[in-house]
Parts: structure tokens; C-alpha cells; sequence
């Protein structure tokens, strides 16, 4: 059976019990000099974003929309030898040779032979493209043994990042990150340069503060500022904080003045307060507005959801700071009053707003207390200058390395915290978090195993 590499990238990891415990995020390969690359195993991300070891002599069956192994998976983080290589994450896109002539790798085919053991045999190629311009056709793609091919050697060689980027088109914008995290910072800086402004702005917000800088000082100014104003103001104001000031400068007035505007406003707060937290572009209509504008307005797929939860109500100008706040509109009223009932007719004047320079427990005290998943932030003038969402307090909540950690959480195939304990991990049939007898069934069975037991 053959199987496309880059193919495998998201497919969900079963248990022998039928549990998913993740998803494939990459496959670990040996280059040899002489020989098709050995196939150690695969890179499987379980919850919370932790990359762990599943060796191929424990996976027991590859389908199209399932890997199945067997026995129990090592729930350590993932930490690949200098002898490996991760076959989406740094072979894909390099520029090889076939017969002398310059190839784009587009994907890896790897076998199992009639021992057991899994080779990579065959590599799906595309020859350079003719003509110049509009009138270039795209070169022809062609699938060639490995023995065939040349210039694996140096694995950051020439390479873009097209079909990297393939393999996580339909990936969230946490596990891109999760996923950039652990490349080189060569090839990182080649995926981030390939993605589109939006898509490079989603995925810098979840990346923690040290990547994020790494990255923008690796974009031109022009390039950087227009990632830091497709971004929330809010993560572009904390993108900024960690920057020398002058840098900050510099970015901010290349921004055009409008988008600018709201991420200088929220540089004038502390970071641990409200103003420092909050969002400046909650969803807010005037009271005169229907309740279907008001749905359509939540409905929008760019709201994350806390967001959506409730329309702020105010007088015009309806742009933060907007004109006199009047109240907020929670989703679940406007889900019951008719479509054309009036905004203003809907409001809940029992959450009372917060003001900017509320301090962090406050903000936290106040969410808990009332059960809140957003609040609205009023400045002295009684204008909305904000809000802040119940993630923006986890994230300050959190210790700042918090994206960085291996904590798992309870649930989707993750151990449970509490057994963990000081004297080790209890038992489980699912989990094997040390070093165990197995018995190896290929020739590749021994390294697989030995570094999954590590």
C-alpha cells in the first residue's frame, strides 16, 4: 500500500479502543546515503497542542480518514534527532534534482515492505514551468523513485512553501502556529513570508510573544505593518509592547491612520486593566437598529464567539469611542424578540460597565460574579471605548510562556491531570509515559521503539 505523506496531515488517531487521542501533524523519516529513506513514525498532536511520538511499528492500520495503532503511545513532547527529518515540515517544497534537471518536491510516497518496515519509495515532483508571465503554464508533475532523485542531503536548501502550506490549508490558526513552532527558523520564516496577511495575523495571535517578534523582524516594514493591522488591535497593541519603542513607532506610522488609531489608543492603558485587555471593535449598533441587523451583525464569521455573545448598544458614532453607551443585547434575547423589534427594546440594564482603568483581579472578580462572557468598557465620558471577552482575562490569567507548555487537559484523548503525581504516572491502558520491554518486528522497529521510549 502507498501512501502520500502530506495526505496524512490532520487525519485523526484512533486508540484500540476507538478513542481518538489526535491528529497526525507529520511523519518522522531517516535520510540514509544509499538507501529510501526509514520511516520511524508519526508526529501526533494531542490536545492541548502537545506533538508526541507514535512509533510505525505500533500503528496497526493507515486509512483515508484514520490511523489506528496499537498497544499504548509515550505522552512525552516530541523531540526529533539529528538524524531525522520531518518529511512535511522540511522536505516538502525543496528544490531537488531528477536527471540533472531543477524539481519542486510536492509530496513523499512511503511503503511498507514485505518485512514490515515502512520506506519512503517514491517522490511526486513538478519540473519548472514554461513561458513568462501570464502565458507560464505550470510544469508537469511526475511521481519517480527515490533512488531517482538527488539533493535531499540539506534538507533547508532551496525551498518555498507552497505545499506546506497545502497540507494545513483547513488547519486552524492555533495548530499552524503549534505547527510553525516546531520547524527551523529558516523554514519558518519561509511559511510565515508565504501566507497571506489575514491568515499570518490569525496565526501570530496564538503564538507566544518570542515567536511573534521573531517573525515580524523577519518581514520588511511595509510587509509588518500590514500583518499588525489585519490583526486585532487589541493582540497589536501587545505585539507592540514587546518591541523597542522606536520600532513601534516606526510600524504605527506606516499603518494607514485609521487602523492605527484604536491600537494607540489601547498603548495608552496598563496592560494588566481593562483598558489593556479589552477589544475595540466589539459589535455595536445604534438602539434604533433591528434585531435582524443585530443577528446579522453576530452572525459574521470573523466573530470569535465571545464576541458574538451580546451587541452593545449606543447613541452614534457607533466606532469606538462611540457616542453615549445606553446597555448591551445578549444573543439568547435577540434569539427570542421578533426580527424586526427594535435594538433598543432589547437591552439588559443590569450589567453594568467597567471602566478602563479597572485592575485585572477586578476584571476577574466582576466576570466571576455575574457569570459573564464579555463586559462592556465605558470611559469617563460614559462612551464604549471596548470591551473585554472572557479569553482575553484567560490569557493574562495564564502564566506568559502558557502557549509554550505540555500541560494536558482532561478529555479528547489527553491523560488526566491528577495522575500525574509526584511518584510518577499511574498505570493506563492508553498511556506509556516511560520506558518499556517490546518486542521489535522489523528492522526499523529498534530506533522507532528506543526513541519513543526516551
Amino acid at each position: 500500500m502507498r501512501i502520500f505523506v502530506a495526505r496524512l496531515a490532520g487525519t485523526p488517531v484512533f486508540d484500540p479502543a476507538g478513542d481518538q487521542i489526535g491528529r497526525v501533524r507529520d511523519v518522522v523519516v531517516a535520510l540514509r546515503p544509499n538507501d529510501a529513506p526509514r520511516v520511524h513514525g508519526l508526529v501526533v498532536e494531542v490536545q492541548p497542542r502537545r506533538r508526541v511520538f507514535l512509533p510505525i511499528t505500533r500503528v496497526r492500520n493507515i486509512e483515508a480518514d484514520a490511523v489506528i495503532f496499537t498497544g499504548t503511545i509515550n505522552l512525552r513532547r516530541f523531540e526529533k534527532h539529528a538524524t531525522e527529518s520531518l518529511a512535511i515540515g522540511e522536505l516538502l517544497d525543496l528544490r531537488v534534482e531528477v536527471d540533472g534537471e531543477k524539481v519542486t518536491v510536492l509530496d513523499l510516497a512511503m511503503e511498507q515492505t514485505r518485512t514490515g518496515e515502512w520506506l519512503v519509495t517514491k517522490v511526486a515532483v513538478r519540473r519548472a514551468g514554461v513561458g513568462r508571465g501570464l502565458r507560464r503554464r505550470r510544469g508537469e508533475t511526475l511521481v519517480v523513485d527515490w533512488q531517482d532523485v538527488t539533493g535531499f542531503g540539506v534538507v533547508q536548501g532551496d525551498q518555498d512553501a507552497a505545499n506546506l502550506l497545502a497540507a494545513f490549508e483547513e488547519t486552524r490558526p492555533a495548530d499552524l502556529a503549534n505547527a510553525l513552532r516546531h520547524l527551523p527558523a529558516k523554514r519558518r520564516s519561509e511559511v510565515a513570508a508565504a501566507l497571506d496577511d489575514e491568515r499570518l495575523a490569525d496565526v501570530l495571535e496564538e503564538l507566544p510573544e518570542r515567536d511573534q517578534i521573531g517573525i515580524l523582524s523577519r518581514l520588511d516594514a511595509e510587509r509588518a505593518s500590514d500583518v499588525l493591522a489585519a490583526m486585532d488591535p487589541d493582540d497589536a497593541a501587545d505585539l507592540l509592547q514587546d518591541l523597542p519603542p522606536t520600532q513601534a513607532e516606526a510600524l504605527l506610522r506606516r499603518m494607514e491612520p485609521r487602523e492605527a488609531a484604536p491600537v494607540r489608543r489601547l498603548l495608552t492603558y496598563a496592560e494588566n486593566t481593562a483598558g489593556g485587555m479589552m477589544t475595540s471593535e466589539p459589535v455595536v449598533l445604534p438602539p434604533h437598529a433591528t434585531v435582524a441587523e443585530a443577528l446579522a451583525e453576530i452572525r459574521r464569521q470573523d466573530r470569535t464567539p465571545a464576541v458574538a455573545a451580546q451587541v452593545y448598544v449606543t447613541r452614534p458614532p457607533i466606532e469606538t469611542p462611540t457616542g453615549k453607551y445606553l446597555g448591551v443585547a445578549h444573543f439568547q434575547r435577540l434569539l427570542r424578540d421578533p426580527p424586526s423589534s427594535l435594538l433598543g427594546g432589547t437591552i439588559d440594564s443590569s450589567v453594568d460597565p467597567i471602566r478602563p482603568e479597572l485592575p485585572l483581579p477586578a476584571v476577574t472578580s466582576y466576570f466571576a460574579t455575574y457569570n459573564l462572557v464579555a463586559a462592556p468598557v465605558v470611559d469617563e465620558l460614559g462612551r464604549l471605548v471596548g470591551a473585554v471577552t472572557v479569553d482575553d482575562v484567560l490569557d493574562h490569567l495564564l502564566p506568559p510562556d502558557w502557549r509554550e507548555r505540555d500541560e494536558q487537559l482532561p478529555g479528547n484523548g489527553a491523560p488526566d491531570a491528577d495522575r500525574h503525581t509526584a511518584r510518577g504516572p499511574v498505570p493506563d491502558a492508553q498511556q506509556d509515559t516511560g520506558p518499556r520491554a517490546e518486542p521489535h518486528h522489523t528492522p526499523s522497529g529498534t530506533e522507532a521503539d528506543r526513541r519513543s521510549d526516551r
